[in-house]
């Protein structure tokens, strides 16, 4: 019992103080999460739906209703020719009928104008319009580019992905071979150490110079300086890793994962065989552009076609010398039904314009793919050429840093039978730090070339 509660003390103690022990797949599947451009390229996804949302809404009916009120304290005043004057006049003649002179009466020359106010001083109004189209070109062609749209976003956010996931990959990888850097120096001191107290065992017994002593002291003080920068050094990556993943700088990460020789060296060092350009992320982006294209060329040529809308309203209209809308009165009844068709004649060429500048882009796009097909092919005979290259170099440094291994040790035996000199183990000691050194740097080649190669072959 109390060693689970010590357990479960801890675990919450590092919740809180933010201790983070990932392996390299839990590292990848935190930057996912957390890394800024991943997630802004996550909200394009968000984006486009949103978008796409738009262009269905311009092929479903919109319903607008609305209320509105007007007052003329002048009602406005329309000059008109004089059309009652000639009926009037017109009846007069026929009738006979004269004037005070005894004169027939007869049509006059002028008959003039007359002013009149058509209206009312308030009127009211209270309606509803409906608008559906019925065909338009371009708005068919944003609806079928909709999921062509959706793709695009989300091979976009799968390019950056992977890209993040490669810098992950090697910055991980690179601090463990930090990891082993540091192992290798404590491994060096301790040899040393052992080393410094033999040879003051053999200088009390006088078999030993005071000078030995003195080398030795040197060699471990520049080993201690060199644990200290390494030690800097993978901090320093650390909190680039940290930033990378988007992990809060006071955060502690703890990689759990370990430098495996024999992992290195399990794939298949050859071009898959079933190897599909589909396979790459950014062959995919690439291909889902080309697909918007199209249906940019298709949207521009169809813009030539007329555009069908059907309308419809219905109203209620008040007319009131006073403001007693609310009361007793009549309100008339209008309503419509309608189809508009509206057929482009001419337009300055710009339909023309945009068709031909389509065509352009969508053969630039493929000219793209067709260049990238060539650049995914020699990505990858050089990330095989140099995988190879980089494990050939692994094992010969492998071998070299276990030969030298085997000197040091040789060589010390002699020193300490009294058969070897201190320069030989000085010399023996320079050596296997030497290979020390380049077989770190092998192996970190050797991972790099390893990640190189799975992402041009699409399997990391």
């Amino acid at each position: 019992m109390l060693s689970l509660v010590f357990f479960l003390n801890t675990i919450q103690a590092q919740k809180k103080t933010g201790l983070h022990l990932f392996s390299i797949e839990q590292t990848v599947a935190f930057a996912k999460k957390n890394n800024v451009q991943v997630k802004n390229a996550l909200l394009n996804i968000q984006s486009q739906i949103q978008i796409n949302r738009e262009i269905t809404a311009s092929a479903l009916p919109t319903i607008a209703g609305g209320v509105g009120a007007q007052h003329f304290p002048n009602v406005a005043v329309q000059t008109l020719p004089n059309f009652i004057s000639p009926a009037t006049y017109q009846v007069l003649i026929n009738e006979g009928v004269k004037d005070g002179n005894g004169n027939v009466i007869k049509m006059p020359n002028e008959i003039g104008y007359i002013q009149a106010q058509f209206g009312t001083k308030y009127n009211a109004s209270a309606g509803v319009s409906l608008q559906q189209l019925l065909f338009d070109g371009q708005v068919f062609v944003g609806l079928q580019a909709r999921r062509a749209s959706i793709d695009f976003q989300t091979s976009a956010a799968a390019v950056t992905e992977e890209a993040i996931k490669t810098n992950v990959y090697k910055v991980y990888y690179q601090l463990l071979a930090g990891k082993t850097v540091i192992s290798l120096l404590e491994a060096n001191i301790n040899r040393l150490q052992k080393l410094k107290h033999d040879v003051e065992a053999l200088y009390t017994n006088g078999f030993a110079e005071k000078i030995d002593i003195d080398k030795i002291a040197v060699q471990l003080n520049n080993l201690n300086t060199e644990k200290l920068k390494a030690l800097n050094t993978i901090e320093i990556g650390n909190m680039g890793l940290k930033t990378l993943i988007g992990m809060p700088i006071n955060d502690t990460l703890v990689l759990t994962d370990s430098l495996d020789y024999t992992k290195i060296k399990e794939e298949t060092i050859e071009k898959p065989v079933d190897f599909q350009y589909v396979d790459r992320k950014d062959f995919q982006y690439l291909s889902n552009a080309k697909k918007l294209n199209e249906y940019n060329v298709k949207r521009y040529q169809l813009s030539y076609l007329p555009t069908i809308a059907l309308g419809a309203s219905y109203n209620k209209i008040a007319q009131r010398n006073d403001f007693s809308f609310f009361g007793k009165g009549d309100w008339f009844t209008s309503s419509s039904i309608g189809v508009n068709v509206s057929v482009p004649i001419f337009s300055g060429f710009a339909k023309d314009a945009r068709v031909k500048k389509a065509k352009l882009d969508l053969q630039a796009t493929n000219n793209q793919l067709d260049n990238l097909k060539i650049n995914i092919d020699n990505s990858i005979e050089q990330a095989v050429l140099k995988f190879k290259t980089a494990i050939a170099t692994l094992d010969f440094q492998k071998s070299n840093m276990e030969l030298a291994e085997k000197v040091y040790h040789q060589t010390k035996k002699k020193y300490e039978i009294g058969t070897g000199s201190n320069t030989e183990i000085n010399a023996a000691d320079v050596d296997l730090k030497a290979a020390q050194t380049n077989y770190l740097g092998a192996l970190i080649d050797a991972l790099i070339a390893k990640i190189d190669y799975l992402t041009s072959t699409g399997k990391l």
